[in-house]
């Protein structure tokens, strides 16, 4: 029995490691994941942030807008686990149901983003010459602008006029999407570029193109799938840079209006309190920190696992 039970640990274990080179790539990819502790760690955090968001309101079923000046600034209690703000509305309900729009926000300004880079980097990577250099001088000038200011510019420009458009709520979640994707898509546009300079000259794509692909099918089906993985990797940072912007344009009082409860609104609700109830700052700053470390975690953990370099 110790002898049978031998080995079916190691036949076990053999099942999962998986050698370098006898595996598939997805394969590889996601042992050399698991190994990466902090990468497992954020997967779980985030996971369950992500759980708490889309079912905790209908558990937890208080209403966000409810007022109640006599339970105004509570600390946390069994009634109200994360306390209540200055009007008595409970903390925890805000924040499960601003986690939503704070997360919304991040995923979707991530992929305005990454399909603006991608497009850009491809087309300078593969055509290259006068269309390359217009392309990337381009980029380098968006890289030096100064993001914040000008932020703070379009929306303060803007965001009436496309409130009367599309209303209040999905206006300026279209206008912040936009704006915090149509910014941040310049490291992908060079992460693209530089690999297409490098698979464009293999010989796959010789090949391929002396066969008559067309440019199109040359870029989306042979060259496009092999720079992908930088782009994955950029695409996680994406999401938490998102939401920090969003939580720096709501502190500053130019995003969601008060009645939407967007972690960095919940954040700029309670500057004015930190002194005498704490709680209303500390709730959803830890949810903001807890989201993006999680997220930066898993961004790196996909960089190592996808790196050919490392064993």
């Amino acid at each position: 029995m110790f002898k049978r039970s031998l080995n079916q640990t190691l036949v076990s274990s053999t099942v999962e490691y998986i050698p370098p080179g006898q595996g598939t790539i997805g394969q590889e990819a996601w042992y050399k994941f698991r190994r990466n502790r902090q990468a497992l760690f954020g997967t779980v955090v985030l996971l369950i942030i992500v759980l708490s968001v889309l079912v905790g309101p209908f558990i937890y079923t208080i209403p966000i807008s409810q007022i109640d000046f006599a339970q105004s600034g509570h600390p946390p209690s069994l009634e109200h686990p994360f306390g209540t703000n200055d009007l008595g509305q409970d903390i925890l309900a805000r924040m499960l149901y601003g986690g939503r729009i704070s997360i919304a926000v991040g995923i979707f300004a991530m992929l305005v983003a990454i399909l603006l880079g991608i497009f850009i980097g491809a087309i300078a990577g593969f055509y290259g010459g006068l269309l390359d250099t217009i392309l990337m001088r381009f980029t380098d000038l968006c890289l030096a602008l100064p993001r914040l200011p000008l932020l703070l510019l379009i929306i303060f420009l803007f965001r009436d006029a496309i409130k009367a458009m599309v209303g209040q709520e999905l206006g300026i979640f279209i206008l912040i999407v936009l704006i915090i994707g149509g910014l941040n898509w310049m490291v992908v546009a060079r992460l693209v570029r530089s690999g297409f300079l490098t698979v464009r000259e293999m010989e796959f794509v010789t090949a391929a193109r002396a066969l008559g692909a067309s440019p199109q099918r040359l870029i989306w089906t042979h060259i496009l799938p092999n720079v992908i993985s930088p782009v994955l990797v950029a695409a996680t940072l994406s999401v938490s840079n998102a939401i920090i912007t969003e939580s720096t344009l709501s502190f500053f009082g130019l995003g969601f209006p008060p009645d939407i409860p967007t972690w960095g609104r919940m954040l700029y609700d309670g500057q004015n309190f930190l002194e005498f109830a704490p709680h209303m700052v500390l709730f959803p700053g830890t949810a903001i920190f807890l989201t993006v470390l999680s997220i930066n975690y898993i961004g790196d953990g996909l960089r190592d696992a996808l790196d050919p370099r490392l064993s």
